[in-house]
């Protein structure tokens, strides 16, 4: 389960420990996962974990290259790029909060960036051209 305050934190550059509120849906997704995984008991114990070769989950956590793996998988199927990787995620977050009116500080400080100039790059609210901007051309 999510914790108490609803947030979640992790290790980032640096050695730095971030923490952020969860969203309500991630921690629905979450509870729902450790639910059916029937980890819910398991104190001190990876949340995300392996499988063995019968495909049911171990008391090993997941290898980052078995998570890339795995995104690379979904990816391929979902007919997605090749150039996919668990990083599209950040940009894609970044890109989905933008346009939903969220301001590059806020960005900023959920990413845990130093610069909004580091935010910027992953802000792709800037590549979609709208049906509003071809229809200022006069025909």
């Amino acid at each position: 389960m999510a914790n108490a305050g609803g947030t979640a934190g992790a290790r980032r550059g640096g050695g730095k420990y971030h923490e952020v509120p969860t969203h309500h849906k991630a921690e629905e997704y979450l509870d729902a996962y450790i639910a059916a995984a029937g980890i819910g008991e398991s104190k001190r114990t990876p949340l995300f974990r392996s499988v063995d070769r019968r495909r049911l989950l171990t008391d090993r956590r997941i290898e980052r290259r078995d998570v890339l793996a795995m995104v690379k998988r979904r990816a391929r199927t979902a007919g997605l790029p090749a150039s996919i990787c668990c990083h599209t995620f950040r940009a894609t977050g970044i890109t989905a909060y933008l346009n939903n009116g969220g301001t590059l500080e806020h960005a900023q400080r959920i990413a845990a960036h130093e610069s909004p100039r580091t935010t910027k790059l992953y802000d792709r609210t800037s590549d979609e051209i709208t049906l509003d901007e071809i229809e200022r051309i006069l025909i």
